[in-house]
């Protein structure tokens, strides 16, 4: 088997586990996914804590439709709205609600603290994380705005 083939692997796995980790602690205590946190929390991010569906989708790394299908249910709970551009009414919006600002806030602390068990120190060092975050960035992964990995 090839390094790279084994990498690839490697990170595979090691992706797995992470969602696993995440999904439970966010599940248990919020009663959402990772998937359904990282697009709450890209919508957090945003001007107004509102996106166009097709510029959240391209944010996340998916199809418009796959932003459909992860939004439904938290519309259906309250934590986003569909709003329509009032220039033109093709255009989609998803948009945080209070109740989903608030919630996100709480979700934001249960992900700190998760992601500081993940790289808990001695195992981890700063430099192994930054290290770690500019070799996923090389990769294509995205981080959070304003925390670019340097170069390796």
């Amino acid at each position: 088997m090839s390094d790279a083939l084994d990498a690839s692997l490697r990170l595979v796995r090691a992706q797995t586990a992470l969602v696993k980790r995440f999904d439970a602690s966010l599940s248990g205590l919020h009663g959402v996914s990772l998937a359904d946190f990282t697009m709450l929390l890209r919508l957090g991010q945003a001007a107004g804590g509102r996106m166009r569906r097709v510029d959240l989708a391209e944010t996340l790394g998916l199809t418009a439709s796959g932003v459909t299908r992860g939004l439904a249910p938290l519309e259906r709970i309250g934590l986003v709205t569909r709003e329509t551009d009032a220039r033109d009414g093709r255009v989609a919006y998803a948009a945080l609600t209070g109740t989903g600002r608030e919630r996100l806030t709480d979700m934001l602390t249960t992900a700190e603290q998760i992601a500081a068990e993940v790289f808990a120190t001695p195992t981890w060092s700063k430099e192994d994380i930054g290290l770690l975050s500019a070799l996923l960035t090389r990769l294509g992964g995205t981080g959070l705005p304003g925390h670019g990995a340097p170069p390796p």
